[in-house]
């Protein structure tokens, strides 16, 4: 006699989709017969003046009235004028006797400024307090005329 053409992998995977299709039968029937009010209006949500989600559509009368005008849309301009003393002072926050450059942190801004060996009046070390100018070098703002005020 002959063997039949099913094995019991094949059984077992036609049984599983035939499982899975009466499933999705029952679940369409389940909606049918209970029709939920899945409109739109029940999918809506608000944003309130707080910037919170909410399902209650806005008042109307709190409603505020912006001008077109009034919005401001860009970063504002940047004052290139540092200070009225080109002069500043920091501190040497790193430099590398080595390789000939380091960092100056400004007293007034905190802003991190590079040095350059070229750029110095005379030898500087970390910690030490110096005087500076500041230029425009090829990646940001770099440290010229450097001269220590106090080691």
């Amino acid at each position: 006699m002959g063997r039949s053409q099913e094995s019991f992998n094949k059984k077992e995977v036609r049984s599983k989709k035939d499982k899975k299709r009466k499933e999705k039968a029952q679940k369409k029937e389940a909606k049918k017969d209970n029709p939920k009010s899945s409109s739109l209006e029940d999918m809506m949500a608000y944003v309130d003046e707080n910037g919170m989600l909410t399902s209650t559509p806005p008042d109307p009368t709190k409603k505020t009235v912006v001008s077109a005008e009034s919005i401001t849309i860009g970063i504002p301009k940047r004052d290139d004028t540092l200070s009225d003393d080109p002069i500043r002072k920091g501190v040497v926050s790193f430099y590398n006797d080595a390789k000939g450059f380091g960092f100056i942190k400004d007293s007034e801004s905190q802003e991190s400024i590079f040095v350059h060996a070229n750029n110095l009046l005379e030898a500087i070390k970390e910690n030490n307090l110096v005087t500076f100018e500041i230029m425009m070098g090829p990646k940001g703002p770099a440290a010229t005329q450097v001269k220590i005020i106090r080691n």
